[in-house]
C-alpha cells in the first residue's frame, strides 16, 4: 500500500525519491539511491534486497529498462515486485507484477517515475509526475516532497498512511536529504515540516563533514 516516485535532477545531476505507505517505516525498505550511478524502487511485497541488486547493477553500467529486466529475472517472486529505477543519464522503467493489487499503476518519463499500488484511484502516480515536472527550476528534493503531496492529494491509498521518506544524493557517499517519519497520523504533512526546518542547514551537515574548519559547517541557532 505505497505510492512513490525517484528521479534525477537533469541540471545537478542529484537523485533522489520519495514514498509514503500505511504501515510503519517506509523508509527502511523502498527507496535506493547511490550518487552517480540512480536510484531504484522496490515496493509491494517489498524485497529491500532488488534496490541493493539494482544499484549495483547500475554501476555497472547498465539502463534502467535492463536493470529492471535483470531485476525481474533474478527473483523467483517478481509476480509480487513493484520496480521503478531511473538511471544515470535520466531514462526511467518501471514494473509491476501480475500480483500486484489495484489499483497500481505506473508514470515514467525522462528524470522522474512514480508507481503505486493499493491506490484510491489509479491516477496518483501520474499526479505525481505531473506536479514533479511542472516546477523544472526548484530544487530536487523540493520537487520529491511536491510530488508526494500531490499523491496524497490525489487520494494516495485505499487506507491511511502512517509513514514518509525524502531521501537526495548529490556527490558524497552519504545522503545530502535523509528525512523519515516512522509512524504518525499526518506523515507527508510531518515531512514537509521536517523538510522545511532541515533545508537551510542541508548545506552546513555537508560542509561539517567535508571541511570541518569552515565557519559555514556551523549551523545557526
Amino acid at each position: 500500500m505505497t505510492f512513490s516516485i525517484v528521479a534525477r535532477c537533469a541540471t545537478t545531476g542529484q537523485f533522489g525519491a520519495a514514498t509514503a505507505t500505511s504501515s510503519i517505516a517506509v523508509g527502511a525498505r523502498v527507496v535506493h539511491c547511490v550518487a552517480g550511478a540512480g536510484a531504484v524502487l522496490t515496493q509491494h511485497r517489498t524485497d529491500p534486497r532488488l534496490g541493493q541488486r539494482g544499484l549495483a547493477l547500475l554501476a555497472s553500467g547498465c539502463s534502467a529498462q535492463q536493470t529492471v529486466d535483470a531485476l525481474v529475472a533474478s527473483t523467483p517472486h517478481a509476480h509480487w515486485r513493484q520496480i521503478a529505477v531511473v538511471d544515470a543519464a535520466g531514462r526511467s522503467a518501471a514494473f509491476s507484477g501480475a500480483r500486484t493489487r489495484p489499483e497500481m499503476s505506473e508514470a515514467a518519463a525522462d528524470n522522474a517515475c512514480a508507481i503505486g499500488n493499493i491506490l484510491a484511484n489509479a491516477r496518483v502516480p501520474a499526479a505525481m509526475l505531473w506536479r514533479f515536472q511542472n516546477q523544472p527550476t526548484a530544487p530536487l528534493a523540493e520537487r520529491l516532497m511536491c510530488a508526494l503531496e500531490e499523491g496524497l492529494a490525489a487520494g494516495g491509498e485505499r487506507t491511511p498512511v502512517r509513514s514518509a521518506h525524502l531521501t537526495v544524493v548529490d556527490t558524497e557517499t552519504f545522503p545530502l536529504v535523509d528525512l523519515r517519519v516512522d509512524w504518525h497520523d499526518q506523515p507527508v504533512a510531518e515531512l514537509r515540516a521536517l523538510w522545511k526546518r532541515y533545508a537551510p542547514e542541508m548545506g552546513a551537515f555537508v560542509l561539517r563533514a567535508l571541511d570541518p574548519d569552515d565557519p559555514r559547517s556551523v549551523p545557526s541557532p
